[in-house]
């Protein structure tokens, strides 16, 4: 198998379900590579994934029905807000689980505080875990537990899931549809990314309404990322990024990375595992035309969606890079998406804290 780069991944839900799971032994069973999930220690290895962004993300009471996004066109209602302490409980368990996942896993795990720790990491063929949160909902309005998450180790957040909160308002999963779909970032939103900017966390765009997008690129200071979304000329849902927010990622010279969810890939917006590979390739052509060549990475979304059966997993991300081997993309530009893009931005976010 075509097995050349090593992978920096930018979104998975492996917190999640660890979270979801725990009735069976799902630390145990990622490291023992043996999980049903896209990513566990096996698997990683498979596909060279050397390391990402793991999101800690508090469910929602309702149930999310993926089955609805198979129509011809549809409109999934937004969830309703979560209080702070439900939100806190979940975060606060998954954290939890991957500090357990760090410590039982005999050095095969470790999670990162900033790149030196993850070419660290990678040189010693350790799994590169960096903490990510998608939607701020456990944060307080005077951000006093974003203090102590820092200090666990998160480095990158989301204020928004696809569900309104404290800080600003969400994009629905709605297609067809823009991501002009409501208001942006509240006061307390503001508040939250100039505290991130001070920090060194770095703000994931991908979720947010498109004033919140605007709102963010007008106040923060660090480069423009969405860790996982895609082009919405080719794929008309909400999720999507518009031509002019792509413009504004390049030249704050940010990233985004390509969302492996078949919904957010297909120009029928729809939600299906047989979704050929070629339009992975087909958003990753334009995205590297508007965004250039170092500016493009890879936001999985392993373990949160439905990718396409030809990759399956993690230990399938190869046939992703034969593919656009194959389609004229070269070498050197494979190992950018792959892995130094990623950790070229981090360099200018994470690891910037009081710049």
């Amino acid at each position: 198998m075509f097995n050349k780069f090593n992978v920096f991944d930018g979104h998975n839900d492996v917190a999640l379900r660890f979270f979801k799971d725990q009735q069976s032994q799902p630390i145990a069973e990622f490291l023992g590579g043996t999980s049903n999930g896209h990513i566990d220690l096996k698997k990683a290895r498979d596909g060279h994934l050397v390391g990402g962004l793991f999101a800690l993300f508090s469910p929602s009471r309702e149930i999310f029905d993926v089955g609805a996004m198979r129509g011809s066109s549809y409109d999934l209602p937004l969830p309703a807000p979560l209080d702070v302490d439900f939100a806190r409980r979940s975060v606060i368990a998954q954290l939890s689980m991957l500090l357990e996942l760090e410590r039982g896993s005999q050095g095969a795990v470790k999670i990162c505080r900033n790149t030196s720790e993850i070419r660290a990491a990678v040189r010693e063929g350790q799994l590169a875990v960096v903490v990510h949160m998608e939607g701020a909902e456990a944060i307080d309005e005077d951000l006093l537990f974003l203090d102590i998450l820092y200090e666990a180790g998160l480095r990158s957040i989301g204020p928004v899931w696809s569900r309104h909160n404290a800080f600003g308002h969400g994009v629905p999963l709605k297609y067809p549809s823009g991501p002009d779909t409501g208001p942006g970032l509240t006061v307390a939103g503001r508040r939250l990314v100039a505290k991130c900017n001070s920090l060194g966390i770095l703000v994931d765009l991908s979720h947010i309404t498109e004033a919140g997008f605007w709102d963010i690129a007008e106040l923060s200071l660090s480069p423009l990322v969405a860790t996982h979304s895609n082009v919405h000329a080719i794929s008309n849902v909400a999720r999507n990024l518009t031509h002019p927010q792509l413009e504004a990622i390049r030249d704050s010279n940010g990233l985004v990375g390509l969302n492996f969810a078949t919904a957010f890939l297909r120009p029928d917006g729809q939600m299906r595992s047989d979704t050929p590979i070629d339009w992975m390739i087909r958003h990753l052509d334009v995205l590297i035309e508007v965004l250039g060549e170092t500016r493009v990475g890879l936001g999985s979304d392993f373990d949160g969606a439905v990718i396409p059966v030809s990759i399956k997993d993690a230990s399938g991300l190869p046939v992703l890079f034969e593919a656009l081997s194959k389609s004229g993309y070269s070498d050197d530009l494979l190992n950018k998406i792959a892995y130094e893009n990623w950790i070229s931005v981090l360099e200018r976010t994470i690891d910037s804290k009081g710049k």
